[in-house]
C-alpha cells in the first residue's frame, strides 16, 4: 500500500481556509441583516424625495409619436426612427408617456399615501388597543366587537360604493387606507397588555395613586412598541397593494396620476403588443412588498424573544 507524503496532509493555508468559509459568513451577514431589502427600501424612498430630479421626463406629458414604445435597450432604432430626441429608458404606454419616470413618481405617491395612512392608523389602533386591554369589561367588549364587525365589512365592495358617492380622488384613498391600516393594531396591542397590565410595576403605579393616563402612557405603551413597530413593518405592504388593487378596479387614484396600480389597470388591454407596460410597475409593487414583508420578518425574529432566530 502507497505510503502518503508529509505534504499531503498538510493542512489548508489561511487564505484557503478564508475562501471557503466566506458562503457561509455572506449567508450569515445576509441571515442576520436585512441588507438587500433596506437597499430597496432605501431605492424608494430616494426615487419618492427626489422624484422631480431623477425622472428625465414629464410623467403626465403624453407623446403620441412613442404610443407604446419599447424600451431603448430592446429597439433603439425604433427612436432613430420615430423620436431622436427621446428615448425612454424602459418604454412608453399607450398615449406616449414615459414608464419609467411615471414608476418614479409612482413611489412618491405610495409613499405619500402609506406614510399618512399607517401614521393615523398606528395612533387610532394603538390607543383603543391600549384602553381596551387596560380597562376590560363592557369597555374591551364595545371595542373588540367593533374590531370584529369591521373585519366583516368587504372593503373593497366599501371603497367602490365610496367612489360612486363622493368621487375619486386622492383624499377619498388615503381615507379608504386610514381605515384599513387601524384594525391590524388593536388585537395584537390589546394582547401585549392584557398581560402587562399584572406586571408589579403596574401595581405599583396603582397602589401610588398614578392617573390611567400616566399608567398607559408611560408604563404600558414603551411595552407595546416592538410589537407594533413590527406589525407597521408588515403592514406598510399590505397599504402599497391595497392601493394598488383599488386603482386597478378603478376605485384608487384617478388617472393620468402616476400610481403604479393605475399603471397596471390602464396596461391590461395592451399586455400582448407592449408588455414593458405592465411588467415593470408589477415588478416595482414586487420588490417593495416582498421586501417590507422580509424586513417585518427580521424585525419580528429580533425584537421577540419568543421567536427569536438571530444571535
Amino acid at each position: 500500500m502507497a505510503t502518503r507524503t508529509r505534504a499531503q496532509f498538510r493542512r489548508p493555508t489561511v487564505s484557503a481556509a478564508l475562501i471557503f468559509s466566506l458562503p457561509k459568513l455572506g449567508f450569515y451577514f445576509f441571515r442576520r441583516w436585512p441588507i438587500i431589502s433596506l437597499i430597496i427600501l432605501g431605492a424608494l424612498l430616494f426615487f419618492g424625495i427626489f422624484a422631480g430630479a431623477v425622472s428625465p421626463y414629464d410623467p403626465i406629458k403624453q407623446d403620441l409619436r412613442l404610443r407604446n414604445a419599447p424600451p431603448r435597450f430592446q429597439d433603439q432604432a425604433f427612436y432613430d426612427e420615430k423620436s431622436p430626441d427621446k428615448r425612454y429608458l424602459l418604454g412608453g404606454d399607450h398615449v406616449g408617456r414615459d414608464v419609467f419616470s411615471r414608476i418614479v413618481h409612482g413611489a412618491r405617491i405610495s409613499l405619500v399615501l402609506t406614510s399618512v395612512a399607517l401614521a393615523t392608523g398606528i395612533v387610532v389602533g394603538v390607543a383603543l388597543g391600549l384602553v381596551s386591554g387596560y380597562f376590560g369589561g363592557l369597555v374591551d367588549e364595545i371595542i373588540m366587537r367593533l374590531v370584529d364587525v369591521w373585519f366583516a365589512l368587504p372593503f373593497l365592495l366599501l371603497a367602490m360604493v365610496s367612489v360612486i358617492v363622493f368621487g375619486a380622488s386622492f383624499n377619498l384613498v388615503l381615507g379608504l387606507l386610514a381605515l384599513l391600516a387601524w384594525s391590524g393594531f388593536v388585537r395584537n396591542v390589546r394582547a401585549e397588555v392584557l398581560s402587562l397590565k399584572e406586571r408589579d410595576y403596574v401595581a405599583i403605579a396603582k397602589v401610588a395613586g398614578a392617573p390611567y393616563s400616566r399608567i398607559i402612557m408611560r408604563h404600558l405603551l414603551p411595552g407595546v412598541f416592538n410589537t407594533v413597530l413590527v406589525i407597521a413593518s408588515l403592514r406598510v405592504g399590505n397599504l402599497i397593494l391595497a392601493e394598488a388593487s383599488l386603482s386597478f378596479v378603478g376605485a384608487g387614484i384617478p388617472s393620468p396620476t402616476p400610481a403604479w396600480g393605475v399603471m397596471i389597470s390602464e396596461a391590461r388591454e395592451y399586455v400582448q403588443t407592449a408588455w414593458w407596460t405592465i411588467v415593470y410597475p408589477g415588478i416595482a409593487i414586487l420588490l417593495v412588498v416582498m421586501s417590507l414583508n422580509f424586513l417585518g420578518d427580521w424585525m419580528r425574529d429580533r425584537f421577540d424573544p419568543r421567536l427569536r432566530q438571530i444571535d
